[in-house]
């Protein structure tokens, strides 16, 4: 009788040594995005008095952006499901900074725009994000070249890509 063949064309050794070596690169990026996701949805205060998150902050610019958004358009843009942006705009509701409004074509439909201290705080956002990113940026290039960095920021999006296709 012969022997059975290995399932794998290489010996677990091999894998083992590449998968550590595979592996300890993409913890880095394992890091980054768990660092980051911590920081997004932590709360800051952009510069009114008000404590709300990264990702609160973002959803009232886009909607400042562009007035008259629906929870679906924000889903598609976010890459989120209707259910978890609906949550963050009733919160940003309750909080004063949106309002919505029943479109006059379709009863079901409901148009998204910013209140006034919506506004205030989507201009406030704004200039955070350009200060820290421009600080982020200035930090970077102490100890990377601007080559690298915009070869980092080439790879961040070719690998969004990948990861999109994923769920394709």
């Amino acid at each position: 009788m012969a022997e059975k063949e290995s399932e794998f064309p290489v010996s677990e050794e091999t894998i083992d040594h590449q998968f550590r070596q595979l592996n300890h690169r993409h913890n880095n990026i394992y890091q980054f995005v768990m660092l980051y996701y911590n920081y997004i949805i932590s709360k800051h205060d952009y510069g009114t008095g008000d404590l709300i998150s990264m990702i609160e902050a973002h959803t009232i610019t886009f909607i400042e952006e562009n007035p008259g958004t629906t929870v679906s358009e924000l889903a598609t843009y976010w890459r989120k499901t209707k259910g978890a942006i609906s949550q963050t705009v009733s919160k940003l509701i309750e909080k004063g900074f949106v309002k919505r409004e029943q479109a006059s074509y379709s009863g079901k439909t409901f148009l998204l725009y910013v209140t006034d201290e919506g506004l205030k705080l989507s201009k406030a956002h704004k200039l955070y994000d350009t200060i820290d990113i421009a600080k982020t940026l200035d930090q970077l290039l102490e100890k990377c070249s601007v080559d690298e960095i915009e070869a980092f920021f080439k790879v961040i999006k070719e690998y969004i890509v990948l990861i999109e296709n994923d769920f394709d």
